[in-house]
């Protein structure tokens, strides 16, 4: 895989606003799902796309986008359409990238040629990308978090975007104990916007730090699996470990130090530009966020969307994109994201909507 996304821009002809509207669903909801099944970022402006991700889960994206909007001018998408079409653009998703032919037949004889050494190579992959400390060695699952964490290791920034239960912040979590503990760093800070998702900060019982600390608790929970409570609370005291709300991050510099931005969807453009040029020498950044779940108000971007666009083809960042496929926490989390997946594709196939800008 490589370490950079790729961008396409694609027009879809004719313009017809009617069809537009159906391929993007009501409230782009056939849009999102698109991303949360490929992996991808999708954008566009009227009838011009800009799909962003692996370079085969963007061409494969392309291909659905455009199939898509000529089925949509003779009906409306309903969920079964749309699945239809990404269960087909998975299939050929994972032939190319096994770099094996469509006929059942042949796939199967070169699996069963080729399984044993796959394990071999899975496993060399699997223990190059462990990460060690001195509480725990974590290994990622499956290449999309093998790939993560060497790409963590390889450059000075990188982003990790998908949907919850797929290891983004834990795995950050552990690769900057691991660089904590090897002195290739002096701290470690930890970073989150304190966005209300339907709640009401004012009304939170304590100062300002108490009534943040509940929004910080998910990074909390990773220190302690990795170095335990009272190492964690040690480290703390002495500032070498720092938890705090993204706000107090401005007019800092961080030199030598691993810093992460955990829920970074909820970071708006100016906070994400604010908090990427507090990098210092010798640190290490990663920003992790799920696009699909952002709680901005309406008239604020996400700050993760726009530093995709604006940073993918940027020398020294790297982006990896995780899908539903790659939950890897207990089984019926995975089944419990397919579920809203289903019912978001069962809302967008009901109604029409604009296009996102």
């Amino acid at each position: 895989m490589s370490d950079r996304p790729q961008a396409i821009d694609l027009e879809l002809t004719p313009a017809d606003n009617e069809r537009l509207a159906r391929l993007c669903g009501q409230f782009d909801e056939n849009l999102r799902q698109l991303e949360r099944r490929l992996a991808v970022e999708i954008q566009n402006q009227g009838h011009r796309f800009r799909v962003i991700g692996e370079d085969t889960a963007v061409r494969v994206t392309r291909q659905v986008l455009e199939e898509l909007y000529e089925a949509a001018a003779a009906q409306h998408l309903e969920p079964e359409d749309l699945h239809l079409y990404l269960q087909q653009a998975r299939l050929q998703e994972l032939h190319e990238e096994a770099g094996q032919p469509d006929e059942e037949a042949d796939g199967e004889a070169n699996s069963e040629a080729s399984a044993p050494a796959q394990r071999r190579r899975d496993e060399r992959d699997e223990e190059a990308a462990a990460i060690r400390t001195r509480k725990t060695v974590v290994r990622g699952r499956g290449p999309g978090q093998r790939a993560y964490v060497q790409r963590i290791r390889d450059n000075d920034l990188s982003f990790g975007i998908g949907p919850a239960g797929t290891g983004k912040t834990f795995l950050a979590v552990a690769c900057a104990v691991e660089a904590l503990e090897a002195e290739e760093v002096r701290r470690v800070v930890l970073v989150r916007p304190a966005v209300e998702a339907g709640e009401r900060l004012g009304f939170l019982p304590g100062d300002m730090a108490q009534k943040v600390d509940p929004y910080l608790r998910p990074l909390y929970d990773a220190l302690f699996e990795m170095l335990g409570f009272e190492r964690v609370s040690r480290l703390i005291e002495r500032n070498v470990i720092e938890v705090a709300p993204l706000a107090f991050m401005r007019g800092r510099t961080l030199n030598h130090a691993f810093v992460i931005l955990d829920e970074a969807q909820n970071a708006t453009v100016e906070q994400m530009k604010m908090f990427l040029t507090r990098i210092g020498f010798g640190s290490t950044a990663v920003v992790t966020g799920d696009v699909t779940q952002i709680d901005l108000p309406p008239d604020k971007p996400s700050g993760l969307r726009d530093a995709v666009e604006v940073l993918h083809e940027v020398d020294g960042v790297s982006f990896t994109f995780f899908a539903a496929s790659d939950v890897v926490r207990h089984p019926l989390v995975q089944r419990i994201v397919e579920a809203y997946d289903s019912r978001s594709r069962q809302i967008g196939g009901q109604g029409t909507g604009k296009g996102r800008k």
